[in-house]
């Protein structure tokens, strides 16, 4: 993983976080929680979108991620 890309919209309400390359998208799956998996044609999971993020502060957004071996 050499980037995190986070994009908050506002207007749209929804916050998009790619740990992946966004053109390898290939297939969207809706886990049912208002959460969208995008995924790349080996069914790997390059990034998330999730539907109704609102309630943000300006500027207080902090992401943390940890890596798992595999």
């Amino acid at each position: 993983m050499d980037e995190v890309k986070v994009y908050y919209d506002r207007q749209g309400n929804t916050l998009t976080v790619w740990f992946g390359n966004p053109q390898s998208e290939y297939i969207c799956e809706e886990t049912g929680e208002e959460v969208v998996l995008m995924k790349d044609k080996q069914g790997r999971v390059i990034g998330f979108e999730k539907l109704n993020f609102s309630g943000l502060p300006p500027q207080s957004v902090k992401v943390s991620f940890e890596t798992i071996a595999g």
